[in-house]
């Protein structure tokens, strides 16, 4: 995300004008959020912030959010096919929290870690504490991360002007808050998905998951 500056103060709504800003601006760097939400309740839980997207900075962000709720049995996420969602890292974490004490082998060589596939096959494993879904290639529009992104840029992003990287944390953790306290609900699918179906057979179409029990959903 760019801290973005406008260098003159925008024109409100008056009757028969829309919303003027400037179109020049003054830019103070980028940062990167790493966001879950919780696809029974529409809240992001434990936003995380900084510099860089590395396999490091997601594994301590799942390790807060899984800390947000130390009553919840199991941990299902939904995630995209990034490199940083299936690291070596992510499989130590997982078979720790999960209890597991086999040898892990070492990356790219030999065992559990030798490969991409076969830590994505660890991380989908259905009895660990912690299970990864990851969505099928080319569907980044059933994310429903991707939906709310797209209510962040236009109640705050597209509007919003930041002096200052720690600026831009400020104001979207802000809003984070706000939403979560009166906006925050689940998204209703009213796509059934039977065309996409119809036109890729060889790819069944994804079971969304949902709060059940002890378990805890978030994508």
């Amino acid at each position: 995300m760019q801290a973005l500056e406008r260098t003159h103060p925008g024109r409100p709504l008056a009757p028969g004008q829309v919303e003027r800003r400037a179109f020049a601006y003054v830019r103070h760097g980028t940062a990167t959020f790493i966001r879950n939400r919780d696809v029974a309740t529409g809240r992001v839980i434990a936003p995380a912030y900084g510099p860089t997207r590395t396999a490091d900075a997601f594994v301590a962000h799942i390790r807060q959010t899984v800390a947000s709720d130390p009553a919840a049995t199991r941990w299902h996420f939904v995630v995209d096919n990034r490199n940083t969602h299936q690291s070596a890292a992510l499989v130590r974490y997982v078979a720790e929290v999960s209890g597991l004490t086999d040898d892990l082998g070492v990356k790219g060589t030999a065992g559990m870690l030798a490969s991409q596939p076969r830590r994505a096959a660890f991380l989908r494993d259905p009895a660990h504490t912690i299970v990864f879904h990851s969505t099928p290639q080319h569907a980044a529009w059933r994310k429903q991360l991707a939906l709310w992104l797209s209510i962040l840029t236009r109640k705050l992003l597209r509007r919003g002007s930041f002096t200052s990287v720690a600026d831009s944390q400020e104001q979207v953790l802000g809003f984070i808050a706000y939403d979560n306290r009166t906006m925050a609900r689940p998204f209703t699918w009213t796509d059934q998905g039977k065309a996409l179906c119809g036109e890729l057979p060889k790819h069944p179409c994804p079971t969304v998951l949902v709060q059940g029990g002890g378990d805890r959903s978030t994508v």
